[in-house]
């Protein structure tokens, strides 16, 4: 938008692109004319002192980008400046404003991962559940663009003017009408609508449920993504308990483009699982159990390889389960200290088969184990159970 001043035209592009009023200034100067345009401001994204931050640039000097207040602007022009909150930024929508139109009520529109889990959700799925996950999850995404929008217009409302000038000029808002959008309650339901979706061979699968995961990885009955390197022993050990299968939408997910990849299921605990690369130098790649499948099977012992790999009595190995969002480490933290690991730890040596929680890990996890597993262990270093467990009954200074 442009507009007159005493000192020239002033051109204010609604747009918080890196470097745009520079390439406007320049544009500018280097064209037939300036159009009378003596200085190209662009939105900030934050809050300045007298309104929007805005970073400026002059057609006399176009490289040198400056900080320009709104008030100042706004003084020039002689009237309150229009705001666009950044949903709402689009040609469309400002284009339908004009002197004297107090608000324009527009639309958000879906942006691509809506759109794509609408598109999804309109696919043939085997249960109405599929289908039922993925539109809970497009009105969620739906419903927490619009919560920004109005956090966005209700912050820069606030504290977006000058302390005792006029209020900021809000020039459009979105309808109220219709939302928020409904959600589904029943996570019984999504959680199996996520599992037909995950366990999908279709191609229309795979888009949405990356989404999925990225947005509630929680809803899979599964841990957190892990990546191990081949050459470990533990790891080997593993892979011999791995059954080859053909690719699920998940273990697309998990492959993430590679090329030499091969795809696994684990038969005990049921976790997908990929194999990249087929030298020693390539990894594997799966998403953790939430818990181990023998109830009766004793703890033995624990691997320190990439992860914590927990080894049972009857020999079998396993990755250490924990819950989405979390992962399993140890060694120096830098200030942080491995409770994960240690809860986790003290959990299964108590009930080989529970679900692991990590609910209040700081308070709950042992401070015996966190200060073992807060020590340098060298690469594959195995801790018997005797030794957990006289960690775990110590004090922090007595390990």
């Amino acid at each position: 938008m442009d507009w007159e001043t005493d000192l020239g035209v002033v051109r204010i592009l609604h747009t918080t692109r890196r470097g745009a009023a520079s390439a406007m200034a320049e544009e500018l100067a280097e064209g037939a004319g300036s159009q009378g345009v003596i200085t190209v401001c662009a939105l900030y994204g934050d809050i300045g002192f007298s309104g929007p931050a805005l970073v400026s640039a002059d057609t006399a000097q176009p490289p040198l980008e400056y900080e320009a207040q709104w008030g100042l602007v706004t003084r020039l022009v002689g009237h309150p400046l229009p705001w666009w909150p950044s949903e709402l930024r689009r040609s469309d929508v400002i284009s339908q404003w004009t002197p004297g139109v107090t608000v324009t009520i527009a639309e958000v529109l879906p942006d691509e991962r809506e759109s794509t889990l609408r598109k999804a959700a309109s696919f043939w799925w085997p249960d109405d559940a599929a289908q039922t996950a993925l539109t809970d999850l497009a009105n969620s995404l739906r419903n927490q663009r619009i919560s920004s929008l109005n956090s966005e217009i209700r912050i820069f409302g606030e504290h977006g003017a000058h302390p005792h000038g006029d209020p900021l000029y809000i020039a459009a808002r979105h309808r109220t009408e219709g939302y928020p959008l409904p959600r589904t309650s029943d996570r019984d339901v999504l959680a199996a609508g996520w599992r037909t979706i995950a366990s999908s061979r279709f191609f229309e699968a795979y888009e949405p449920l990356e989404i999925g995961m990225h947005c509630d990885p929680g809803l899979l009955p599964f841990g957190p993504h892990t990546e191990v390197s081949a050459r470990g022993p533990a790891t080997r050990r593993w892979a011999q308990q791995l059954a080859p299968c053909a690719p699920t939408a998940l273990h697309a997910v998990l492959a993430n483009d590679a090329q030499d990849v091969t795809f696994y299921t684990d038969p005990a605990t049921g976790i997908p699982v990929v194999r990249k690369g087929s030298s020693r130098q390539g990894a594997w790649v799966f998403l953790a159990p939430l818990r181990l499948p023998d109830r009766d099977a004793r703890l033995r012992s624990v691997i320190l390889e990439d992860t914590v790999w927990i080894q049972t009595a009857d020999g079998r190995i396993y990755p250490g389960p924990c819950t989405p969002g979390d992962h399993l480490w140890w060694g120096p933290g830098g200030g942080d200290q491995p409770t994960e690991a240690a809860l986790v730890i003290s959990q299964l040596l108590d009930d080989p088969g529970a679900e692991v929680s990590l609910a209040d890990r700081w308070s709950q996890a042992p401070r015996g184990l966190t200060k073992l597993l807060n020590q340098s262990h060298r690469y594959g270093t195995e801790l018997p159970r005797a030794a957990l467990e006289y960690a775990r009954a110590q004090q922090d200074n007595d390990v």
